[in-house]
């Protein structure tokens, strides 16, 4: 882990450049420009809030934004699985003439997905402010959760990028674990009510995309706090998938670029 930290401050400098490039890039010769990162969110929101709230009826309170919290960290979190299977080919211009982190590449990309979420929660903010949701101290417990998230993300991304570099169909197994993921975890409805005892416990505790999405709603939207137990359990597990990954790429970054 220290050669970890090492490699974190020395390439600093290349991480913070590269996801601004990604960033530009993305929206380059887009007629709308970074506005897409507000209105593709707010778009899928209004599209699940017409479907599970007005022709379902759903009933949870303050509905819109139980959506727009979900749908924001439900897009982290598959965008960089999805991201991760392909990063080092995707960069073979760079990792195959120069020495660069393969987790490096990550970061990067976590960098430019945390940015359209600090985007998406600024959203949040603006719409609690609409409804006039009630605000406690409660909300401070969105600071470790979502590290507890970034570290979860961060981990499970780490063992992807390695695999991906010798496993071509990777991607296409991940996509539909992801997609089955996505309907358990709980975006457009809630666990507790929409799935019986003791199944609904189960779901939220043992899916960690699931439980600290649930517990970012509890906090901003319902007042309640965080199950500290649990977010304890997930963050210590987090950590060691993180080191697991760490370990497995530098053990084996020499061969990504004999296989790619």
């Amino acid at each position: 882990m220290n050669r970890f930290f090492k490699d974190l401050h020395k390439y600093k400098n290349y991480t913070i450049y590269a996801s601004k490039s990604d960033l530009k890039s993305e929206v380059a010769g887009s007629y709308l420009n970074w506005l897409w990162w507000i209105l593709d969110p707010i778009c899928f929101m209004l599209i699940y809030t017409l479907i599970f709230g007005v022709i379902f009826k759903a009933a949870e309170l303050y509905f819109p934004i139980f959506i727009f919290i979900g749908l924001t960290m439900w897009n982290f979190f598959n965008r960089l699985m999805l991201s991760s299977i392909k990063i080092v080919k995707n960069n073979k211009a760079i990792v195959s003439k120069v020495y660069l982190p393969k987790h490096i590449l990550l970061i990067e990309k976590m960098g430019v997905e945390a940015f359209k979420m600090g985007i998406s929660f600024l959203i949040v903010i603006i719409m609690m402010i609409f409804y006039r949701v009630p605000v406690t101290w409660n909300v401070l417990c969105l600071v470790p959760i979502l590290i507890t998230f970034f570290v979860i993300s961060f981990g499970f991304s780490t063992l992807l990028l390695h695999f991906g570099v010798f496993v071509q169909d990777l991607r296409n197994v991940v996509q539909i674990g992801l997609r089955l993921v996505f309907y358990m975890t709980g975006i457009f409805y809630n666990l507790e009510t929409r799935i019986p005892a003791p199944y609904s416990d189960y779901l939220e505790k043992l899916n960690p995309v699931a439980f600290l999405m649930t517990s970012m709603r509890k906090a901003l939207l319902y007042q309640e706090t965080v199950d500290w137990l649990w977010l304890g359990i997930w963050f210590v597990v987090g950590i060691l998938i993180c080191m697991l990954g760490i370990h497995t790429i530098y053990k084996n970054e020499n061969s990504y670029v004999k296989v790619i």
